[in-house]
Order: C-alpha cells, then sequence, then structure tokens
C-alpha cells in the first residue's frame, strides 16, 4: 500500500447507475454493509488527494448498498462514478475485536513457521465461508492456507508477519498446480 492511502481503507466499490435519479449500486467490501447506514460521508481519490462526498438516501438489498454520492440527481452523474472506490478514514472504521484485522493489513504479511523460516507472501484473503483462506505465494507455487487458530498461531499486521505451526500448515493447506 502506498504512503497517500495508508490513512485510509476502502469499504465498497460503485459498480453501475441505479435507477434514474442518481443512485449507485455499491459492492461493499466490508462484512456489515450495514455500516454504510452509519455514514455521512465517503471519501474518493481524485489525482493525489482524498476528497470527502457526502452521501445520501443509503438502502441494502441483498449483498449489495445503493446509495446517492454528493448531488447526484441524474442516471448521467451516476454513471461518471461507475468504477470509484470508496473509502472511509482509518480512524473512522469500525472497530475490531480480538484476533480480527482488516483484509488490506494481511495483505503483504510474510507468512514464517514458528523457527522464522519463510514459507512466502500473502498476496490475498479469500473469503469462502467458515473461515478466511490466505493466499501465499511460495518458491514452489500459491498455497491456500485456512486461518484456523490451530494452523495460524500469531498475525502481527505491525510487523507484516504471520507465525504458523509448519506441522498442521501442511496438514490442511493446498497447494495450487
Amino acid at each position: 500500500m502506498d504512503q497517500f492511502m495508508e490513512g485510509y481503507l476502502s469499504i465498497g466499490q460503485v459498480l453501475r447507475p441505479q435507477g434514474l435519479r442518481g443512485q449507485v449500486k455499491i459492492r461493499p467490501d466490508t462484512d456489515d454493509p450495514g455500516r454504510f447506514s452509519d455514514l455521512k460521508s465517503v471519501f474518493i481519490q481524485n489525482n493525489n488527494q482524498m476528497l470527502p462526498v457526502e452521501i445520501h438516501q443509503v438502502s441494502i438489498r441483498g449483498d449489495f448498498v445503493y446509495l446517492n454520492l454528493g448531488e447526484d440527481k441524474t442516471i448521467d452523474e451516476a454513471e461518471g462514478r461507475r468504477g470509484l472506490m470508496l473509502y472511509v478514514r482509518r480512524e473512522d472504521a469500525v472497530e475490531l475485536g480480538e484476533y480480527e484485522n482488516f483484509i488490506v493489513d494481511i495483505i503483504g504479511c510474510a507468512m514464517k513457521t514458528e523457527d522464522d523460516r519463510l514459507i512466502g507472501t500473502v498476496t490475498d484473503v479469500l473469503q469462502p465461508g467458515a473461515n478466511d483462506v490466505y493466499v501465499v505465494k511460495t518458491k514452489k507455487g500459491v498455497l491456500l492456507v485456512p486461518a484456523l487458530r490451530h494452523v495460524v498461531l500469531d498475525v502481527d499486521v505491525v510487523n507484516k508477519q504471520i507465525i504458523v505451526q509448519e506441522e498442521r500448515l501442511w496438514e490442511v493447506s493446498v497447494l495450487e498446480d
């Protein structure tokens, strides 16, 4: 993550206009889309600055959020928002519980064994259901590691490292072909 973005967290992406009155459909990057109902504004990136934009008429349907950005009132204005990423300041983000981290903070962490041997680097986090799965780039290929407490012993996002129990890691992980 570049220094410019360090103070912000992505909370969603504008997919497309919704209806004729300037509303847009958002794919949320949060496990709680209801979070949008508590927001008065979000930030969008414009060149090298983050600009606040008020949000209005928030509704949640299924896995998507629908809202108006700024003073948008027409489908053409909403169309101009397509693809935009929406952000909040890191200090305004939801409070995390014990053993919780923002995905953006996990990506880039070095995965190591208890005796400090490097397994690889986390490049993505999948959320298929019961538990997250870390996608780890290794010398042998891509390793899929379920984020289970008996496998993942420590996640230290400040020092960008994840410590795993090696024997259990190889029992539950899958090396992609």
